[in-house]
Order: C-alpha cells, then sequence, then structure tokens
C-alpha cells in the first residue's frame, strides 16, 4: 500500500491539521507496517501558482515538476490530506497542488456522456481545521464541498472527512474539538482496507 501525506497548513507546529494528519498516518503504518508513504508539505516547498508555461508544458522544469506531483498521485492507494480553512477556502498552496492533479487524458477524460474520472480506486482521508462550525449544506463551506467534487471528478468516492471545527472560539474550545477529531478518526482496519 503506498500513501501519499500532504500538508498545505501554514502554522507549522500549532496547526489542528498536521496534527490529525500525523495521528491518521501513524494509524495506517500501524495497521499496515508494510506501508510505504511520501510526504509533500505544500506550505515548505510551494508549488508555484498555476502559469500558461504549465499549462502549455512549455516551461521544461515546470513540466518536470507538474509531472513528478502527478506521478506521485496516481501512484498512491491512500490519500491523506490536510485542509485547513483560511477565510472561508482551502490555501493556496493546495489548490496549486489540485491543478497538478486535474489533467486531461490523465486523471478525467472528456465524453459523450460528460466527464469520466480515471483516478478512481484511492481512498482518501482529509483532516479538516476551521475557526467555526458550519453545518452541512452551508453556503458558508467550500473547503470539503469543492474538495469532494474534485475528488469525485478525477473518479475517486472514497472520502473521509476528519473535522476539527470551531478552533478560534476558545482555547478549551480548541482542545475539545481536537480531541473530538482524534477521536473520530476511521478505525485501522477502514483505513487500511
Amino acid at each position: 500500500m503506498k500513501v501519499l501525506h500532504i500538508d498545505s497548513s501554514i502554522q507549522g507546529s500549532t496547526s489542528a491539521t498536521r496534527q490529525l494528519t500525523a495521528e491518521i498516518v501513524a494509524r495506517l503504518k500501524a495497521a499496515r507496517p508494510d506501508a510505504q508513504v511520501s510526504y509533500r508539505d505544500l506550505a515548505a516547498q510551494e508549488l508555484p501558482h498555476f502559469s500558461p508555461g504549465a499549462l502549455t508544458r512549455s516551461d521544461e522544469l515546470e513540466a518536470a515538476r507538474n509531472t513528478a506531483v502527478l506521478e506521485e498521485f496516481l501512484g498512491a492507494d491512500v490519500l491523506v490530506i490536510g485542509a485547513p480553512l483560511y477565510n472561508f477556502s482551502l490555501p493556496s498552496q493546495l489548490k496549486a497542488w489540485i491543478d497538478r492533479i486535474v489533467i486531461a487524458g490523465r486523471t478525467f477524460r472528456y465524453t459523450e456522456r460528460g466527464p469520466e474520472g480515471l483516478a478512481g480506486g484511492k481512498q482518501v482521508i482529509v483532516a479538516v481545521a476551521r475557526g467555526g462550525v458550519y453545518e452541512a449544506g452551508s453556503p458558508a463551506e467550500f473547503g470539503e464541498s469543492y474538495l469532494k467534487f474534485v475528488l469525485g471528478f478525477v473518479g475517486i468516492r472514497d472520502v473521509t472527512f476528519v473535522r476539527a471545527e470551531g478552533l478560534a472560539f476558545s482555547p478549551q474550545h480548541r482542545e475539545s474539538a481536537l480531541s473530538a477529531a482524534h477521536a473520530a478518526i476511521p478505525q485501522p482496519a477502514a483505513l487500511a482496507a
């Protein structure tokens, strides 16, 4: 089993999503000691915003980097993604990564019946952290809905969200929200399936 662990928080060691993704990966490794884990820190090694050179593949260095990101994604069986919300949306670092994995002909294709995902069969566990609390279907919730859509667009249906919400309310609420999120991490058998 190949695991791709992605962190995108800019908050370093104080990041709630980094704590959660580390715990998820540790549980995966405990359940499957043979798992191979690749790690990508999008805040420490930012991918540049998508550019005309990336789109046309005219910049060789950028094309090589983009190919490496895509192949890393395609080679993973399980993705663990840290997705904090900043100003109601995902970090631009995570969006830059997404721009490199949603590729016509590789992860999706257009058919007469509409788009078809080509990257299915993967399990994705997303650690979400947000300062507020948003009910399902809230018009203020753009992170989970976007990720669910874009992952589904490339064919991934097995997506689990682990949420730490209301982190900005108070230190006590942050602590209890993180405890609840840790308790909500799927059991190792479900993680290693």
